[in-house]
């Protein structure tokens, strides 16, 4: 009797249990209380945004699909046509569909005053509205964007400046080529450091892009004489507000390089430049059935430019003058103490003209091209100087000198 009530109690319990459960009064688990997870989500192009020339990250914070916060960070040209960028960042307050913010530009201090309506169309977004910086409004009318994960955006933000601090040789980067990243506040200090020292400034490193706004820190190309290159590292290093400092790639191809026992090319620990001149003329005169004007080394950057002139195969009746042009560098095989040199050579140009004596044939060149004319021994030439250096060349399959 007493078992039967207690089954029967149990049973009991059980059904309330679960009709307690069916009613909504019995304690839910966690899973079903959790507000939806935050989500960070990037959008990295906005059509339309500032008359198409902006670089832009719109950066949102989501709970399910309703936006939290969101800030939005646009580089862009200071005026029409100009190199000099200006930024702002600005935190948006969302309300509904609607995102608005005010903050003040980076650079020239202006006034900014955004208000944008965003609308989801399936997995893709719409934007309205208006940006006003100082006083100048953009209507944006956007459509069709879509949107990055952390991760996602992450990825697409990673940048190399292939800056090679201590690179074991001079087969991944340029002797002659040096990169310096350098902290925006110390760029001019940097660069005004560099006046009336044999260090080329490359033009297209000076202009601050929308990267090195948000990085803060700007990468600065420059070019010298190898066999001073390491030194220049050395005290570059230690300049204010240097970051890193290296070698880098530059404009000469490993394809086109010699390696050779430096031993007999020094004199007195030095290269003897006359020496390797007049063997280096003195072979591609012959590769290219040319006579050699006397080859010319630049004291800044440490290259040879050989001229050689031959009889233009174009028309011989009319006998024209071809004038090729190569430019070379002498340079060590990697930094540091080495008994081995290689030599560079740059690609071949030529220019054909009337050089004879009487009127002239006035001659222009429209092709645009490298190598002209019958310029076609170039690899011939190679293989011809490294035997008169007894050297070797690279092996691009095998990556390795052969």
């Amino acid at each position: 009797m007493r078992a039967s009530l207690v089954v029967a109690l149990g049973v009991v319990a059980a059904g309330t249990a679960v009709a307690a459960s069916q009613s909504g009064f019995a304690q839910t688990g966690p899973a079903q209380t959790r507000s939806p997870a935050s989500e960070t989500r990037y959008f990295t192009s906005i059509d339309g945004l500032m008359d198409g020339n902006a670089d832009i990250i719109l950066k949102e914070v989501r709970q399910g699909l309703a936006v939290t916060s969101a800030v939005l960070d646009v580089c862009y040209p200071e005026a029409a046509g100009s190199q000099r960028k200006d930024r702002f960042v600005v935190e948006l307050t969302p309300n509904g569909q609607t995102l608005t913010g005010t903050t003040q530009s980076i650079g020239t201090k202006l006034p900014v005053t955004v208000r944008l309506t965003r609308r989801a169309v399936a997995d893709r977004y719409d934007f309205t509205g208006k940006i006003t910086v100082g006083g100048t409004t953009t209507e944006v009318s956007s459509t069709d964007n879509s949107d990055m994960s952390a991760s996602e955006f992450k990825d697409s933000r990673l940048q190399d400046d292939n800056i090679v601090a201590a690179p074991e040789d001079f087969t991944d980067v340029s002797p002659e080529t040096l990169a310096a990243r350098v902290k925006l506040e110390a760029v001019p200090e940097f660069l005004n450091s560099l006046r009336g020292k044999s260090i080329e400034v490359a033009f297209d490193s000076l202009a601050v892009t929308c990267d090195a706004l948000r990085a803060g820190e700007q990468t600065i190309n420059l070019t010298t004489d190898p066999a001073h290159s390491a030194e220049v590292v050395a005290q570059l290093k230690t300049a204010p507000g240097v970051v890193n400092v290296g070698w880098t790639g530059g404009s000469f191809e490993l394809e086109r390089a010699i390696r050779f026992p430096a031993a007999e090319w020094r004199d007195g620990g030095k290269l003897d430049k006359t020496r390797i001149a007049a063997v280096v003329a003195e072979t591609l005169s012959k590769s290219y059935s040319a006579k050699s004007a006397s080859p010319q080394w630049d004291e800044h950057t440490g290259k040879l430019t050989l001229t050689l002139k031959r009889p233009s195969p174009i028309l011989p009746d009319l006998n024209l003058t071809e004038t090729i042009e190569i430019v070379a560098m002498v340079s060590p095989d990697r930094p540091g103490a080495t008994d081995r040199l290689m030599l560079w050579l740059g690609p071949v140009s030529s220019v054909t003209s009337d050089e004879g004596s009487g009127p002239k044939l006035r001659i222009s060149d429209t092709s645009h091209s490298e190598g002209e004319g019958e310029v076609t021994d170039d690899d011939g030439s190679i293989a011809a100087l490294a035997k008169a250096l007894k050297g070797q060349r690279w092996d691009s399959d095998r990556s390795a000198w052969k």
